[in-house]
């Protein structure tokens, strides 16, 4: 059928989670595969209960879902013991043998960099310390851990023979556009591209086994950490705009701005997207929460739609009015 890409047009906490769940379970996906490592939280909030993942993908709200890391992910044996226990995901999680793992020395590590944790606003999660040792050849791989035997595979070949089957598949990449190590804000960046063509590669899958790209914008901007930000505003406007934030994994207060068009325009183009999932809209357009049809939405929420469209050159076909998964208004029958 078919494999869709979802990524981040910003800087990352643009509703990826929200946005993979819904796909997951109105798309009916066999196979949803987490790229990138824990130092990036997705939120999932699904039949009244809320969920903060750094790993399992969040296509876990489909029970008939196949949930697989990718070669390229990196993690801890700690948050995936969490999340599976959390999510009940037991007996559908796949963990790629050569995926990587995150210990508490690279947790110490990264926690004892000045640079990285005071300029760039680093997580502390150790990940860019794993990284490190990924690329010197010294870091230990899932097929390392006797205790991951029994949730070890191939996720490539699974995912390319799902693919040959005609099954749905859904790549969840992490963080945003402009964290990409060479796309992104640098020095102010993570430790790993993540446009959709990194997060492809990390799976295992070439780029013409790609249907759809889906790049992800909040309806305001918000990063964490150091970096340029641009129309940035006071923290006291952005608490009485309903626009302040704390992060998933961090727990620190996220920066915020308006929509930016020109980055939107950009993360278009360096994504290849092909549709745009537009979330928080009701964060401005109150008036908007809890719609799913898109002739419910007001007047001046669709101009705000119409201007997006405009500027980046692709349909928004998703846009998120609430909280819940299912708080989404779908445009791609009539687009």
């Amino acid at each position: 059928m078919s494999l869709a890409v979802l990524v981040g047009g910003f800087f990352g906490d643009e509703g990826k989670g929200k946005i993979a769940a819904y796909l997951s379970l109105k798309d009916d996906m066999s196979i949803g595969v987490r790229t990138g490592a824990i130092n990036a939280g997705h939120t999932v909030v699904f039949n009244g209960s809320k969920y903060k993942l750094r790993i399992i993908p969040s296509a876990f709200v489909n029970r008939r879902s196949r949930l697989l890391i990718a070669a390229g992910a990196l993690f801890s044996l700690d948050v995936l013991k969490k999340e599976l226990e959390a999510t009940q995901a037991y007996g559908r999680v796949g963990v790629d043998y050569k995926s990587g793992i995150i210990t508490e020395e690279h947790q110490k590590r990264a926690r004892m960099d000045e640079h990285l944790m005071k300029r760039v606003g680093s997580t502390g999660t150790g990940v860019g310390a794993a990284m490190v040792e990924r690329v010197l050849r010294t870091l230990k791989l899932a097929r390392d851990y006797d205790e991951l035997k029994e949730l070890l595979t191939d996720v490539a070949a699974e995912v390319n023979n799902a693919l040959d089957r005609g099954e749905n598949v859904l790549i969840e990449a992490t963080q945003g556009c402009y964290l990409s190590l060479y796309h992104g804000t640098y020095p102010f960046v993570t430790s790993r591209d993540v446009t959709a063509s990194a997060a492809c590669s990390e799976v295992g899958v070439g780029p013409k086994r790609v249907d759809e790209v889906i790049v992800v914008f909040k309806s305001y901007v918000t990063r964490v950490g150091g970096g340029p930000l641009e129309g940035e505003l006071p923290e006291e406007e952005a608490a009485r705009r309903g626009w302040l934030e704390v992060a998933t994994v961090t727990g620190r207060k996220r920066r915020s701005a308006p929509f930016n068009y020109e980055l939107a325009r950009r993360a278009v183009m360096l994504n290849g997207a092909t549709q745009v999932a537009l979330t928080k809209l009701d964060v401005l357009f109150p008036e908007c929460r809890g719609t799913r049809r898109y002739d419910e939405l007001s007047s001046a929420a669709k101009k705000f739609i119409d201007d997006i469209e405009a500027a980046v050159g692709a349909p928004v076909t998703l846009i998120g009015t609430g909280e819940d998964v299912m708080d989404i208004v779908d445009r791609r029958g009539e687009l």
